[in-house]
């Protein structure tokens, strides 16, 4: 055997090979790889703020389409109503979409059908409810509201002034009450909506809730802190101290029914803290995109606090906000 000749071949092998990997591996391809990934992206992926008529009425909605694997697409959409829910498939081909979702309700027995079609950071198409109705949709790419800097906090302002509705409205006929300080819906009717917008804040809630019963409080209008009676529970997506649909609390401190209970809400951009009874249970987690029964899908402005009064009775006191500057 030519061991000599034997070390030249292999000597010049590891060569090879070094060469290859550092050529591989070199951050210009490695960029022109990122690159090609980046243009390969179906235009349909990401996250998009839709509004549906429902008959002449602006219904908000909200789609978030992503990869898995090399090429299948999948994602999350929020409907006319309920919480965001998962969808398995996307299929996408030469600008146009669909997808299929079963129903969250036993409303209807079809799935619900959504068929659009991209141009630019634009989005139309229609929706077929499970029940066979059909509306028009339109959208836009969703804002990531990522801050570069931290705000700024101003003074703190006190949105209920305990003696009546001063500065708030009811969305529909007016079923809320001041009693004794407390700001009470005695049943269930309209929600509740601050006069003043607001972008990112701080917020100090208490609520006391009736057992059984269920209501929520709207950042902005648009996402949705759940406000139930949870004692006992396991966290969920839809029980006290959860982004409805979204974000889970990381332990349930829900007090018992008819007590009242604390929640501490830090909103900056899409990034929420949520400190529930005096105990974190969500630290700086984004909100996705909108939850189900928000006011609109314009996430990039400004929006009210909304407090939930067509689920059941509850009371709240105490609230006060401080905006950031």
């Amino acid at each position: 055997m030519n061991h000599k000749l034997n070390r030249t071949v292999l000597r010049k092998s590891a060569q090879f090979l070094l060469s290859a990997l550092v050529l591989t591996t070199s951050p210009a391809i490695m960029q022109a790889g990122v690159e090609k990934s980046i243009l390969a992206a179906p235009p349909i992926e990401g996250r998009w703020d839709l509004t549906i008529d429902v008959d002449g009425k602006a219904s908000p909605s909200w789609l978030e389409v992503r990869h898995s694997g090399n090429s299948m697409l999948i994602g999350q959409f929020t409907g006319i109503s309920g919480s965001a829910r998962p969808i398995s498939r996307v299929y996408f081909n030469e600008g146009k979409f669909t997808f299929a979702i079963p129903p969250q309700w036993e409303k209807g027995t079809e799935n619900m059908k959504v068929e659009g079609t991209v141009n630019g950071d634009k989005l139309t198409g229609t929706l077929t409810t499970s029940e066979g109705k059909t509306y028009n949709w339109k959208g836009v790419r969703a804002p990531s509201l990522k801050r570069t800097i931290a705000p700024a906090w101003g003074k703190p302002v006190t949105l209920f002034n305990g003696k009546d509705l001063t500065g708030w409205h009811a969305e529909g006929p007016n079923q809320w009450i001041v009693k004794d300080g407390v700001l009470e819906s005695p049943k269930s009717g309209s929600n509740l909506v601050t006069d003043t917008k607001y972008d990112d804040f701080k917020l100090h809630i208490e609520f006391r809730i009736p057992k059984g019963s269920n209501s929520g409080v709207y950042l902005r209008g648009r996402y949705e802190v759940q406000v139930t009676d949870s004692k006992g529970m396991e966290p969920e997506l839809d029980q006290m101290g959860a982004v409805y649909g979204f974000i889970k609390p990381s332990e349930m401190v829900a007090k018992e029914a008819g007590e009242w209970n604390t929640l501490d809400i830090t909103l900056v951009g899409r990034m929420i803290t949520l400190v529930a009874n005096g105990k974190p249970v969500i630290t700086n987690q984004e909100i996705p995109g909108i939850t189900g029964g928000a006011i609109d899908s314009n996430e990039g402005e400004p929006g009210p606090l909304l407090i939930q009064g067509d689920h059941g009775p509850v009371e709240y006191r105490n609230i006060v906000i401080t905006p950031g500057k």
